[in-house]
């Protein structure tokens, strides 16, 4: 006889705002033809959602997702983890570590659920774990980010942000998590 498996619940987030974009930017660029085009949102509790689809230009292994790109995947969703709690934060990657549970299937939804763990005036920290739709974690991160200015951080000329940030409508209220 076949064991059954308790049915999983679906967790569901609600959703308090959509995070800023930038044109070009691999994670999020509305224009970068190459990029991720992630969609990222700060839920009501203080922590971030981002949304990919890993598409076949990320191949690592056949129908897998590339090491990289799920590294990639991770880091912009951590780095701007801070954004549900510091909305105008600018921040750099100080370190990253990574866990790969098991491969992430290509042209699937993904999400990255992420949250800040510690945060003080210079650095924060945060955790965050890559899922498939149907709740399973591919991989986890933790990562340790470095609060700067963004004329530190950004190509600025004559002291205007030559990619400006694009605020983005909420257009969703919640999103399930698995």
């Amino acid at each position: 006889m076949k064991e059954q498996r308790p049915e999983k619940k679906t967790r569901r987030v609600e959703l308090a705002s959509k995070q800023y974009i930038t044109e070009q930017c691999f994670g999020c660029g509305v224009d970068n033809h190459k990029g991720m085009h992630g969609q990222f949102y700060n839920t009501r509790d203080g922590k971030s959602v981002a949304l990919f689809v890993s598409g076949n230009d990320y191949q690592g292994y056949p129908g897998r997702l590339h090491g990289g790109i799920t590294a990639a995947m991770l880091d912009e969703a951590l780095g701007r983890a801070i954004l549900a709690i510091e909305p105008d934060c600018w921040a750099v990657t100080a370190e990253l570590t990574i866990r790969y549970l098991k491969p992430t299937p290509l042209n699937v939804p993904l999400k990255v659920l992420s949250e800040v763990t510690e945060n003080n005036r210079k650095l924060y920290r945060c955790s965050g774990s890559l899922i498939l739709a149907d709740g399973e974690i591919t991989a986890t991160a933790t990562g340790t980010y470095i609060k700067q200015r963004l004329d530190k951080i950004a190509n600025i000329e004559g002291g205007a942000l030559i990619e400006p940030r694009m605020e983005q409508e909420l257009d969703m209220e919640y999103i399930d998590i698995g």
